[in-house]
């Protein structure tokens, strides 16, 4: 990692080391889904032969494509790019499954994944209110303390807010159309799913 990407820090970027411990030994191509500016991407090509880096932003590819290295950034659609089924070890993804819908882009993600691949996702779902509110005062104080520290890089990326599933209803998606993933919920106003695709 560069000494610019160590400086910088957001909820999204905490949560990279998640996905980076998943990636199975012996990967060779990967997929970063909504990639943005390639942080993700750049990290993932430390360990991973070849990543391919999809995103619908022009200008955040623009910034990926301006560091040296050999990623293979895509401005498309990740739902309809020809993709060759089953063609990646890991597929990866930080803060997009809500720009879609979920259950699309969880099936398709599934679909392009080889099997014995994993998949690793990182998302943003709704808090249930005032159910949740002791989560976000904790999620508040946290990333106070955390900026304090670290400061704040914001992404060039699109934001969608609020997102359109709950955390609850996220979970019961990651069930139903990945059995046996990995889901928790993070303090950061983050989840994530780890699912290991079977070989049979």
């Amino acid at each position: 990692m560069t000494a610019k990407n160590r400086r910088r820090w957001n909820h999204n970027i905490h949560y990279h080391p998640r996905i980076l411990r998943a990636v199975p030994d012996g990967s060779r191509r990967a997929l970063d889904v909504g990639c943005g500016e390639g942080m993700l991407a750049r990290a993932l090509r430390r360990t991973v032969p070849h990543v391919t880096a999809i995103d619908l932003d022009a200008p955040s590819l623009d910034q990926g494509r301006a560091y040296r290295d050999d990623i293979d950034y895509i401005l498309g659609d990740f739902l309809s790019h020809p993709f060759e089924p089953a063609s990646f070890d890991v597929i990866a993804s930080v803060a997009t499954l809500h720009h879609m819908d979920a259950a699309t882009g969880l099936t398709r993600m599934r679909e392009l994944l080889r099997p014995g691949g994993v998949l690793a996702v990182v998302g943003i779902a709704r808090d249930t209110l005032p159910k949740d509110l002791p989560r976000v005062l904790a999620a508040v104080a946290a990333g106070k303390a955390h900026r304090a520290v670290r400061g704040y890089w914001e992404h060039p990326s699109p934001i969608v807010w609020p997102p359109p599933v709950t955390y609850p209803e996220m979970r019961a998606l990651a069930a139903g159309l990945l059995p046996g993933s990995r889901y928790r919920r993070h303090l950061l106003w983050r989840y994530s799913v780890v699912w290991h695709k079977p070989r049979d």
